[in-house]
């Protein structure tokens, strides 16, 4: 049974069901028991002042709302989707799908999977979409066709996983011109920190992301957060690997040093993190917005090209344009 209670009345044993949006309170989970004063603190800190209990569905506690024992083991709940679909990979080990199929089915399955994720951006989660990542990793690593179908896919629908699926497959294969077969680079934790690159915004209000017209000063401030909440969420979860560290943070700092969170220049932008920022700023002028349609590849490199050169690394710049010549 589902009853709603004063935030005051809240205690330990108690199991909570929160809002479903991830700005609205600040927990990694939407359900779980309360375990200390301090998880109630946090509560009333965010200003919740009601929360939806399970009565009847409290771990191993005594029921503190009915006085009678709980029941044991998990609350009874409907078993969630596995958050790296296993299509993607019967997808990408088909040797007998034609290439331009094959970059259709793996974007649509890696949309999927990242749309997942930020519902529920748990350790168990990103550990899965990590996995997924490496599948596709490999596949543009190793089968070149493919990778040109893939990176030629136009996005009509803009949100934040879409997003971080076009900027995870640009990205990895700027990578793979760059570093080819290099041992000094893990691909496979470098592709997924590409994928992860927007992960903070999933505690950005949808309002703000969604806007179709200019963000105001207050909007803009909230938006310019979320590497910072990216960070903060993959350090919690403890998958915070040095690419994680390095693009999450940086893929909005600008070669010449106009970009945030911390206004890095030059060469103190780890090579990681302006290879995302490329990717980044192209995908978001290549596909359709709220506000506006889509440029196409051509229109967007000759923005990047004509008036924000000075954003970018000269040289991976051009290595960049390359992809798509």
């Amino acid at each position: 049974m589902i009853k709603k209670i004063n935030i005051k009345d809240l205690q330990e044993g108690m199991y909570i069901i929160l809002p479903k949006n991830w700005f609205a309170h600040p927990f990694l989970k939407n359900e779980f028991v309360i375990e200390s004063q301090e998880q109630i603190n946090k509560l009333l800190k965010a200003g919740i002042k009601e929360v939806n209990i399970k009565v009847e569905a409290i771990s191993g506690k005594q029921n503190k709302t009915t006085g009678k024992e709980a029941h044991q083991g998990e609350p009874p709940q409907e078993k969630p989707k596995d958050v790296r679909p296993p299509e993607l990979r019967e997808i990408i080990a088909d040797k007998k799908m034609m290439p331009d199929r094959k970059a259709k089915l793996v974007h649509q399955q890696s949309i999927v999977m990242m749309n997942r994720l930020m519902d529920n951006p748990t350790a168990e989660s990103i550990q899965e979409v990590k996995k997924g990542v490496a599948d596709v990793v490999d596949l543009i690593l190793n089968n070149d066709s493919t990778n040109q179908y893939l990176l030629n896919i136009t996005s009509h629908d803009y949100n934040t996983y879409v997003h971080s699926v076009n900027v995870g497959v640009l990205a990895i294969s700027v990578a793979k011109t760059i570093f080819g077969g290099s041992d000094g680079h893990d691909m496979h934790e470098l592709g997924a920190a590409f994928f992860l690159h927007d992960l903070g915004k999933v505690n950005i209000d949808l309002n703000i992301i969604n806007k179709p017209a200019a963000l105001t000063d207050e909007e803009m401030a909230q938006m310019r957060k979320h590497p910072e909440f990216g960070y903060d969420l993959l350090s919690r979860t403890n998958q915070l690997t040095e690419e994680c560290r390095n693009i999450v943070l940086q893929h909005h700092e600008r070669f010449d040093g106009s970009g945030y969170p911390l206004g890095l220049k030059g060469e103190d932008i780890h090579p990681y993190g302006r290879i995302c920022s490329l990717a980044d700023v192209f995908d978001a002028l290549n596909s359709d917005r709220p506000y506006r349609k889509g440029l196409g590849p051509f229109a967007s490199l000759k923005i990047m090209k004509e008036e924000m050169l000075s954003h970018f690394h000269k040289d991976l710049f051009e290595k960049f344009v390359k992809l798509f010549s």
